[in-house]
């Protein structure tokens, strides 16, 4: 399915979902926080806050997964404008992908600037453990290798150029900035970087496909997040994004350990306050070109 002025993900319709949100609140904002699995507490840091389920915001999908509360959060971080996803949407949920990327369209009009996404995702590099944060370098999209991609159909120059470069698309003085942030608060030890995988899922991973994502060169392994940076970049916005490796991918045919979604939702419990500390200590430190900010 193509986008199209039918199906709620053109430019008008986004621009009145936008304009829709500004004429409830006063806050205008430069960062837009997507919270991954069991991370919703980031949004819960936001001071004076005006929030919306996605069942009442006109045109908005609305997500299915326990540990995604489904919040669009309008408020301040340590004096920043901020707007932040509690619960995001994902292709194993049956939404066309132009879908689950409409929310970084919506951010756009509303006048993000820089997006910072979370997830949770299996830890495929054999250095990682349980716990440990991966600032994404990069990405491996496997579902746009078979043509599912945000920007398929009609491209609108208002969005952005038909064929925008990805080779940049992890903003590197925003990962620079995590790291520096990061030894400050003295997260050296399970701080990482790497390249994250986007899979469509349900099911998680089996062990030859394990094997064959780390041959490619992929430390990590997601159902999320590289959809929305391809939209947000193709807006012209920057991306951040951060990866809880909430369990180690499964490598070993005499291994007795399962991927489980409840590991995945305890560990970010587990690490949610460093990974919130983090980024909102991140927040603070950006530049903005907004001189309201």
């Amino acid at each position: 399915m193509f986008p199209d002025s039918s199906t709620g993900y053109s430019y008008e319709d986004c621009k009145a979902t936008a304009d829709w949100l500004l004429a409830q609140t006063s806050v205008r904002p430069v960062v837009g926080i997507v919270c991954g699995s069991g991370m919703g507490g980031l949004a819960d840091m936001l001071k004076d806050q005006v929030a919306f389920n996605y069942k009442d915001i006109p045109n908005f999908p609305q997500s299915t997964v326990h540990g995604h509360a489904g919040r669009l959060v309008f408020g301040t971080l340590k004096g920043r404008p901020c707007v932040c996803m509690q619960g995001r949407f994902h292709l194993y949920e049956g939404y066309a992908i132009q879908k689950i990327t409409l929310p970084m369209r919506i951010f756009s009009l509303l006048g993000v600037e820089t997006v910072i996404l979370t997830n949770a995702a299996g830890g495929l590099n054999q250095d990682f453990k349980v716990g440990d944060i991966m600032i994404m370098k990069d990405h491996i999209n496997m579902p746009g290798f078979a043509g599912n991609n945000p920007l398929a159909g009609a491209n609108d120059d208002r969005f952005g150029v038909r064929f925008p470069c990805m080779s940049d698309a992890y903003d590197r003085e925003l990962q620079q900035l995590a790291v520096d942030v990061g030894q400050e608060l003295g997260y050296g030890d399970f701080l990482r970087e790497g390249v994250y995988c986007v899979l469509g899922g349900p099911s998680f991973e089996t062990i030859a496909e394990c094997r064959m994502l780390h041959k490619l060169g992929a430390d990590a392994v997601g159902m999320s997040t590289a959809h929305e940076v391809i939209a947000a970049r193709h807006c012209g916005m920057r991306v951040f994004a951060l990866s809880l490796i909430t369990n180690k991918a499964v490598m070993d045919y005499d291994s007795e350990e399962k991927a489980n979604h409840e590991e995945v939702l305890e560990t970010g419990q587990h690490r949610a306050i460093q990974l919130e500390k983090l980024v909102s200590t991140m927040v603070t430190r950006m530049e903005y070109n907004n001189t309201n900010a």
